[in-house]
């Protein structure tokens, strides 16, 4: 029997530590360690734990901030609701005609029978229609209180026999509106329009009304302010929508027409 040479043997040996060696060596090339504390290699990107905690803090922040601002807005709509519309409350609307000019006493009748006759539960409500008109008043702009249809009111109440009997037999009340012999109540939309609810913050714009003329084309006026105070003529021009009148003034004996505001000039 033959037996190996030890040389042979010997060399088998080297050779498979030799490739042994090799693959630990790639290995630590492909992945190198890197020791506690030392700096990363260069072009290594590495988010720092404590960077990425701090960015998700920032979103969570704005994200509670964002929330936060808008319960705060709906808490505020909701602490501000439109008030109720008239049409809503309990009764239906009628409209009453009375005495031109009486309205306001007529409505303290109305008022006092309904408490005397115990018809609360079923005549609710009386209201004059006003609202609000710019006028010209000795030359100047002036927002009042107009009544919106003299000689009519606004009654809320529920209509049978004893609450028509007690309203139309009020003195001063001359009837109800409406088609035929049965009053017809007023609408949502002539509710709301006549009886106009403010919301707080928010303006209803006046109604322009017609200005107070207290001249009249032919008059003859004074003028009474700017260049041509103290001067004398005829007024030929009434301007409502601008507020202004034309006075033909008589400059070194020419008749001129002048424009002034009816705040520069005055009756003779």
């Amino acid at each position: 029997m033959s037996h190996p040479d030890t040389n042979d043997t010997m060399s088998e040996i080297e050779n498979t530590t030799a490739v042994g060696d090799t693959t630990e060596t790639l290995d630590a090339e492909v992945e190198p360690e890197v020791a506690e504390g030392a700096a990363p290699a260069e072009g290594t990107d590495v988010t720092e734990p404590e960077d990425a905690a701090a960015e998700a803090d920032a979103v969570d922040t704005a994200s509670d901030e964002d929330a936060e601002a808008t319960d705060a807005d709906e808490l505020l709509e909701e602490a501000a609701p439109r008030p109720q519309s008239p049409f809503d409350r309990p009764g239906r609307w009628y409209v009453v005609h009375t005495q031109s000019g009486y309205e306001k006493k007529v409505k303290q009748n109305l008022e006092a029978r309904t408490t005397s006759m115990n018809m609360e539960d079923r005549i609710h409500e009386v209201v004059i229609p006003m609202e609000d008109v710019v006028e010209v008043k000795a030359g100047k702009k002036v927002v009042s209180q107009k009544k919106m249809f003299p000689g009519y009111l606004l009654v809320r109440c529920e209509l049978d026999d004893d609450s028509w009997y007690v309203i139309r037999n009020t003195p001063g009340v001359t009837g109800f509106v409406g088609q035929g012999a049965k009053p017809s109540p007023l609408p949502r939309r002539d509710v709301e329009n006549f009886l106009q609810v403010k919301v707080e913050g928010e303006e209803v714009p006046a109604k322009r009304g017609k200005p107070r003329l207290e001249y009249e084309l032919g008059e003859t006026v004074r003028v009474k302010e700017g260049p041509f105070a103290d001067f004398s003529g005829e007024v030929v021009e009434l301007n409502e929508d601008q507020l202004k009148v034309k006075v033909l003034v008589n400059i070194f004996g020419r008749e001129t027409p002048v424009e002034l505001e009816f705040s520069q000039i005055a009756k003779l």
